[in-house]
């Protein structure tokens, strides 16, 4: 009986840590840092990680990394259920003959089976506590995906609207260069303050889903060079490019939230991720963009007449100490989410060559002059 009473409280530590990690992950509308979740990502991922060979193309990554965050909800749930069993399985030790009485008994209510029948009055209400358990974190489970997609939908849809202005993958000098080659001799100003304030917006919004929702990162969106973190990175420089090279010039009050509002997320969504970023950035770090990357980006700009003020050595530190911000923690997030490889991002966990946005063929009406397509960097 002593061993059986141990048991017993061993039995309501698991149950009481399981629940908590139910409570924290599924109810609680913030960040609660679960090991039980945390554990489950990183078991899911590590499996991934060596099922994918080391010389896998990306597309073919893509694919296989799509079911890594529907398994991880699956083993997630499967690995609470699987706690419960076992925790009440011990507290029923006192209150049954023998173990496996205990673990039949656990099991058979907790997934209401009912094939096993309650032995006496304790352990009737024990078994009648662990179906209302079972019921709760199944249906708990269930009401939690709607929650989730609803997220994700409307996350991709700003990420899908922003690969006609950044291409495919998103890129930030490209968002520019395709404003001003398509808007030609109209204004462009009001364009990209729309374009930085809904940025603005959606960063905060991501900001507060994906560390609530820890699985929301690692869903990848339904095209495979479309990508939440590329696209968010995409528009962080675009912001940066048009402070750096056209400082006169609106939008500079959009383009500063934008910045300010996108690398604060992307810091969130990091430490959620308890990846190692830098706690304040030093303003004369290096950053992965090099200088003669930079000048590539601005000469294509020029090619398409956008209205820089300045010299690429004036406008070259400006830049870098808005990239600095945001430089490190992109640059990890989008190794540890294996992102598509656009321009500017840096490595991946699989060897991968930058990408450069693609662009569509350009179709005219019959009879109207074709028009050049903006040159590449």
């Amino acid at each position: 009986m002593a061993a059986a009473w141990i048991g017993c409280i061993a039995g309501l530590l698991v149950v009481a840590g399981t629940l908590a990690s139910v409570i924290g992950t599924l109810v609680v509308p913030r960040r609660v840092d679960s090991r039980i979740s945390r554990g489950c990502e990183h078991l899911v991922d590590a499996i991934f990680r060596t099922a994918i060979p080391r010389g896998t193309a990306y597309e073919t990554r893509d694919r296989v990394l799509a079911w890594q965050a529907p398994i991880a909800l699956l083993v997630r749930l499967l690995v609470w259920l699987m706690l419960l069993a076992v925790g009440y399985g011990l507290v029923l030790l006192p209150s049954v003959r023998g173990a496996a009485r205990a673990f039949s008994d656990s099991g058979s209510s907790l997934f209401t089976l009912g094939y096993a029948a309650p032995s006496g009055r304790a352990s009737a209400l024990l078994e009648y506590v662990a179906a209302f358990t079972g019921l709760v974190v199944v249906g708990l489970q269930v009401g939690y995906l709607p929650t989730l997609y609803a997220a994700f939908n409307r996350r991709e849809t700003e990420v899908s609207l922003l690969i006609a202005r950044a291409g495919s993958p998103a890129w930030g000098p490209e968002i520019l260069a395709r404003t001003k080659w398509g808007i030609i001799d109209g204004d462009a100003r009001p364009v990209l303050d729309e374009l930085f304030r809904s940025w603005e917006r959606w960063a905060a919004e991501v900001a507060e889903s994906h560390t609530t929702y820890f699985t929301l990162a690692r869903l990848r969106s339904p095209q495979p060079f479309s990508d939440w973190l590329t696209s968010l990175i995409a528009v962080l420089d675009a912001a940066a490019l048009h402070l750096s090279l056209a400082p006169s010039t609106e939008p500079r009050i959009g383009a500063r939230l934008a910045l300010r509002m996108g690398f604060e997320a992307l810091d969130r969504i990091a430490r959620a991720m308890r990846l190692p970023g830098p706690d304040s950035p030093d303003p004369d770090a290096p950053i992965s963009v090099s200088y003669e990357e930079f000048c590539a980006a601005t000469a294509m700009l020029r090619g398409v007449g956008y209205g820089i003020e300045v010299s690429d050595d004036v406008a070259w530190p400006n830049f870098r100490g808005w990239r600095v911000n945001y430089d490190t923690t992109a640059l990890l997030l989008a190794r540890e989410l294996d992102a598509p490889p656009a321009l500017w991002t840096g490595p991946r966990r699989w060897p991968s060559e930058p990408i450069p946005p693609r662009r569509p063929a350009i179709r005219t009406a019959r009879g109207a002059t074709p028009r050049p397509e903006p040159p590449s960097a």
